[in-house]
């Protein structure tokens, strides 16, 4: 991740009201911070994260003030025992000066709305004018406690400071501001940063190894199946774990554009001559270290990812996900032949015949050729299986969904369900339980004795008792994870009561195993059986004992 703002990149600006608001720094453009105003892009453009600016605005123009950290954090340390020494006690030790009596409502303050909304058109020092007036118009800010008037403070400086904060775009800030927004929430099925990492602990999700090294390997690793309906989050969670997020270095001028701008400026096609056209890389051509997404509709939602430099319209080629996402529809994997784009390939034109061809004809011809080996490629692969793990987030039919997709992975690969609600889970559980195991198994077996092996091993009776097959996982497991926020401060320690409701968001995992088709029978381990004596013959003689001859041997 960057370390500095770059033009075209989403940022998060955290306002002083405590809200977060994602913005796009486009050049030459103004940033809008609502009411807090706004200021012109370029000035955070090459700038560093994780500093606090100041908007000032002048007749002329606004530029911004980083903010000091001593200034930052001045008011937020004032406590109430820094004062001990000047606050007046009685003579059982009290403080004479408390809150007690402090009745603290509009008629304190002098200033009306309309002087303050005068203020505000005002004000040119990022509100500080305003705040003094507003302390200086208060009746009562005089008996107040050190600690009441810092915190009183503290929230006109929320109110009226025109402050931002600039933050990274990263999963977890993503998947924070998808929960302040209910409309959002939903689309997310409020999904959790701490369920995010959850759900990349059990899936076992990481780096898939050097490329080079892959190639060496009968098998690459570092493949996982994945049923996303979060708007790509939880894709882009993977991504972020497996280091295919962000692009490795920035590209500039030519090398920067997308696909779809650099074939429509050429006029030509992808495979057409040129030394840049040659070194492109095929899309979703990787090989490992891969994320494959399977989606119910005719092209994968993915639109969260376009915070993070990925658009799936239009993919930049310079973005790991370009080669390292692939696509697959659940109609492809079920039934490629009934789809038109796997089943129909498109009609070879020779060379000679293809040179005397317009440049829009040609192509067409080439998006057409090269779209059909795409999907021809991605959907082969996912048929021939073997994946390391299988994450799930989606509101179909969980046991369907199991169904088809378990068995395409490899042994020992971990599978990871995630659910707003825990009924749905629960009936998962319950299928792959030890029970439904045993069940499955003596089933089974008597239709074995009673008709015989079968080539495909599956019997109609069976596949009609049992949804799916329960000896495909191991040890199935439902889980859960909530961070609550405290308040900890001396004497008030506490936690928040302002959290948010919503879905709890629950976890399902467990292991691949492959069954095996052989019966197997545990022998135990038996004990160590003592050495027998061979009969001492040649070692006997006239008038010894039997007591000599065991002396002897």
């Amino acid at each position: 991740m960057h370390t500095s703002v770059r033009p075209n990149q989403f940022v998060i600006l955290r306002l002083p009201s405590e809200t977060t608001k994602i913005q796009k720094v486009v050049p030459n453009s103004l940033i809008n911070c609502g009411k807090f105003g706004s200021f012109p892009a370029n000035q955070i453009i090459g700038r560093p994260f994780y500093l606090t600016y100041e908007i000032l605005e002048a007749q002329e123009n606004t530029h911004l003030r980083i903010v000091p950290a001593a200034e930052l954090h001045a008011e937020s340390l004032i406590t109430e025992g820094e004062g001990d020494d000047d606050v007046e006690v009685n003579e059982e030790g009290l403080p004479t000066r408390t809150n007690r009596d402090i009745v603290d409502d509009a008629s304190t303050q002098k200033l009306t709305l309309e002087e303050i909304e005068a203020l505000k058109k005002e004000s040119t020092g990022a509100g500080r004018d305003i705040i003094a007036k507003i302390l200086e118009s208060h009746t009562t800010i005089d008996q107040k406690t050190a600690f009441s008037l810092a915190k009183y403070t503290l929230r006109k400086q929320k109110k009226y400071m025109k402050r931002f904060t600039l933050f990274p775009m990263d999963v977890s800030a993503l998947t924070n501001y998808m929960l302040e927004n209910r409309e959002l929430s939903s689309k997310s099925m409020e999904l959790r940063d701490e369920l995010m990492g959850l759900i990349g602990s059990w899936g076992n999700v990481h780096h898939g190894g050097d490329t080079s090294i892959q190639q060496a390997l009968s098998k690459p690793n570092g493949r996982y199946l994945v049923v996303d309906e979060t708007g790509g989050l939880i894709v882009a969670a993977m991504a972020e774990r497996m280091g295919i997020l962000h692009p490795d270095e920035d590209l500039d001028g030519e090398e920067n554009r997308t696909f779809a701008e650099q074939e429509a400026a050429e006029g030509g096609s992808p495979e057409g001559s040129g030394s840049h056209k040659a070194n492109r890389p095929a899309h979703m051509s990787a090989t490992g270290n891969t994320i494959t997404l399977v989606h119910a509709n005719k092209q994968a939602n993915t639109s969260l990812l376009k915070y993070f430099g990925f658009d799936q319209n239009t993919p930049d080629e310079s973005h790991p996900l370009f080669t390292n996402l692939k696509t697959v529809s659940w109609l492809q994997l079920l039934n490629p032949e009934a789809d038109p784009i796997y089943a129909e390939e498109p009609a070879i034109i020779p060379d000679s015949e293809l040179a005397t061809l317009k440049t829009n004809k040609r192509s067409a011809y080439y998006r057409k050729r090269n779209r059909w080996a795409r999907v021809r490629s991605a959907v082969d692969e996912v048929r021939a299986g073997g994946y390391d793990g299988l994450v799930v987030a989606t509101l179909m039919d969980l046991d369907s969904v199991l169904k088809h997709t378990v068995p395409l992975l490899s042994g020992s690969a971990s599978v990871v369900v995630y659910s707003p609600t825990i009924e749905s889970l629960t009936k998962i559980a319950d299928l792959y339980s030890t029970s439904r195991k045993t069940a499955y198994i003596t089933r089974k077996r008597d239709l074995e004795e009673e008709k015989g092996q079968v080539e495909n091993g599956e019997f109609p009776e069976l596949t009609a008792e049992f949804s799916l097959n329960p000896t495909l996982l191991l040890a199935p497991t439902l889980e859960t994870v909530r961070v609550r926020p405290w308040q900890v401060l001396p004497g008030r320690t506490h936690p928040m009561m302002s959290g948010r409701g919503g879905a709890e968001g629950y976890i399902f995992h467990a292991v691949r195993v492959i069954p095996t088709t052989e019966f197997i029978q545990a022998a135990g381990n038996p004990g160590r059986k003592k050495r027998k004596l061979a009969p001492a013959q040649s070692t006997s003689t006239p008038g010894s004992t039997s007591a000599d001859v065991e002396m002897k041997s």
